[in-house]
């Protein structure tokens, strides 16, 4: 994946080269990228995921992206829901998380392909978002657990991808059933990588696997079944 960076007034855009290469032959890649305003008026949303930040479907012919702006949850979101400090552009969640996906869509391991950070600054903090190819005919785990769609061998197969995910050396510190997401073929893919990192192995693969159990039991009555399923796919592939 070729990474290019720009500059555009007071925004930093960090994209990748191929994804926006049909872009470059009318404008260059910009602020529009993020803006949802833009998409609505090209009648191009197609729906709106759930969770914090409202994120966007957006139709692009050929494939469909998703377009989820950063928010902030908790106590923090009490100053402010959406800016953070500035550190440099390298420091925004933004680029660090769109460089961390790039480099795991690089070893083939099934993440969505980043497509482009946008970070807008404003003096001393900034706002971003962040723009991933969909995976589609994708649900989250959770609701298949919650529907009981998933059974063992689906959860065999979640377990063997979080062991792959491991054995890279990512410790996704929000491993939860709805950051898994479930393709029309049964194929489980891993999403939402902010605040993620690669690192060498030690606790934190206990800990990831651990809030994944604490989630897993929100959405299903047979959660020791689950994760029994899930550890038997984790350990052999582990």
């Amino acid at each position: 994946m070729r990474l290019a960076a720009l500059r555009q007034q007071n925004w930093l855009i960090l994209h990748d080269v191929d994804s926006l290469s049909d872009e470059a032959h009318s404008h260059q890649p910009g602020a529009w990228l993020f803006d949802p305003e833009h998409w609505r008026r090209q009648q191009r949303v197609t729906g709106q995921a759930p969770g914090r930040g409202e994120s966007l479907f957006i139709d692009r012919g050929a494939e469909q992206w998703v377009l989820r702006p950063y928010r902030r949850g908790g106590l923090a979101a009490q100053v402010s829901e959406k800016r953070y400090l500035w550190l440099g552009a390298e420091r925004t969640r933004a680029f660090r998380e769109l460089r961390l996906t790039a480099a795991l869509f690089d070893q083939g391991l099934p993440v969505p392909r980043p497509v482009a950070a946008g970070v807008r600054r404003l003096g001393a903090s900034y706002e971003a978002a962040l723009i991933t190819v969909r995976i589609e005919g994708a649900r989250a785990l959770a609701s298949r657990l919650s529907e009981g769609s998933a059974d063992e061998a689906l959860l065999e197969r979640v377990g063997e991808m979080i062991a792959r995910f491991h054995n890279s050396g990512l410790d996704h510190v929000d491993l939860n059933a709805r950051n898994i997401l479930i393709d029309d073929q049964d194929a489980p893919w891993l999403i939402d990588f902010d605040r993620c990192r690669l690192r060498a192995a030690g606790s934190w693969q206990t800990s990831n696997l651990e809030r994944l159990t604490r989630s897993v039991a929100k959405f299903s009555p047979a959660c020791d079944a689950a994760m029994c399923a899930i550890s038997a796919g984790y350990d052999r592939a582990s």
